[in-house]
């Protein structure tokens, strides 16, 4: 049961890691996925322990987990917050394509680490 989270959570980081790779790749043109890897991990943690704090506050939690994810990427990436919030944006549609495909070929579930939503 333990190995069988274990894989789940590597392979839903790495799809997540893919999103913001691609989206880090596309608005500001960084191509490290080790990078993204790391990225996705913070964002990942960041987002659970906002949630977990003021989540439960309606409207405000989310938009408070939400701007600290796109925080990570400000901190993680150049550019501004604009550049942070289109690498987060493109990071999520393109994870939930991969999803879909994967989802649809009966591979996995509609979710991953690393993106919040997703």
């Amino acid at each position: 049961m333990v190995l069988a989270s274990a894989v789940v959570f590597v392979v839903s980081l790495l799809i997540g890691a893919l999103g913001i790779y691609v989206g880090a790749r596309v608005i500001v043109g960084a191509g490290d996925y080790d990078h993204a890897i790391v990225t996705a991990l913070i964002g990942a943690i960041v987002w659970a322990a906002v949630g977990f704090f003021v989540g439960w506050v309606p409207l405000l939690g989310p938009v408070l987990a939400l701007l600290a994810y796109v925080a990570v990427i400000n901190l993680r990436y150049p550019g501004d917050w604009t550049a942070a919030a289109m690498i987060g944006l493109t990071a999520w549609v393109t994870v939930l394509i991969v999803l879909y495909a994967l989802a649809a070929l009966g591979l996995t579930g509609f979710e991953a680490v690393g993106v919040p939503g997703t």
